[in-house]
């Protein structure tokens, strides 16, 4: 129990909560009803597994970069809480799960689920070559809602890429600001990132011009979607929460950056399920 609460711990596995609601907001309006139970089982063991499978295969890669960092050496791998062979058989066993989900939800997802493994697990290198490493993550996460609604359908629509879009751009904003804390480790050992390639200040401004960017995506799915009032509602917080959490961070002011992270964005994700919710019950 004591090693699978490091591996949990190890995994941040409650970051799930940034794409599973967009997921299930995806299938509220694909399903256009109540989905059947065993296809909402799929979708959440695919979510899971995939979601751990890459970021197993992080903390791998990263693991002696890790150790150099101040603010991670104290990390599962390289404080040796866990060896790199657990770690891989964790990855192994949550990539293997993921193909299965996906191939018991159906064959359009089945056929995909390599393509949507190669991207998740390609962006742990990507900050050794772009410093648009940050929406090489959105665009992980932001298969979510895409993924779900051809796991419903079999097949994709505007409505759902629209929603990939909003959440993309939603990632890369606020990792770029989570970036900020590691701008000079980055510049000193050769890695990328917007803030260590345009510095703090400019970097922060391309935050925001993507957040204000998936607050247009966003209503550009409810937009596809048909959606009523209440989506629109949810939008509308979703932004005020973004804003929020903008005006909290300041290239040199770091102080208030894990409520950025963790507390605001997870209002915007559960925030707009909720709305989302609300719009197809009422």
């Amino acid at each position: 129990m004591r090693t699978i609460r490091i591996f949990l711990e190890a995994i941040k596995f409650e970051h799930t909560i940034f794409a599973l609601p967009f997921a299930l907001l995806s299938l509220l309006y694909a399903a256009e009803g109540v989905p059947p139970a065993r296809v909402v089982g799929w979708i959440l063991v695919a979510m899971v597994s995939a979601r751990t499978a890459a970021m197993a295969f992080n903390r791998i890669v990263d693991r002696d970069i890790d150790a150099l960092n101040p603010r991670t050496r104290n990390r599962a791998l390289p404080a040796g809480l866990l060896t790199v062979q657990q770690m891989r058989i964790a990855m192994g066993v949550s990539a293997v799960l993921f193909l299965y989900a996906a191939w018991q939800l159906n064959w359009v997802c089945f056929v995909l689920a390599p393509v949507a493994l190669a991207v998740i697990l390609g962006y742990s290198y990507s900050k050794r070559f772009t410093p648009l490493s940050h929406y090489w993550l959105g665009l992980s996460l932001g298969i979510a809602p895409s993924a779900v609604w051809i796991a419903v359908r079999g097949t994709l629509e505007p409505a759902p890429v629209w929603l990939t879009l909003g959440v993309a751009l939603w990632v890369a904003g606020f990792d770029i600001l989570y970036s900020l804390q590691d701008e000079a480790f980055d510049r000193a050992h050769g890695l990328r990132s917007l803030p260590q390639t345009l510095g703090g200040a400019r970097a922060m401004g391309i935050a925001r011009i993507s957040h204000a960017l998936c607050i247009g995506a966003f209503l550009m799915g409810g937009v596809a979607l048909g959606a009523g009032v209440w989506y629109y509602l949810g939008v509308a917080f979703a932004a005020l929460m973004l804003a929020y959490e903008q005006s909290l961070v300041k290239p040199h002011d770091l102080s208030r950056l894990n409520v950025a992270f963790f507390t605001l964005n997870g209002y915007v994700s559960i925030g707009l399920f909720v709305f989302a919710l609300l719009d197809r019950v009422f």
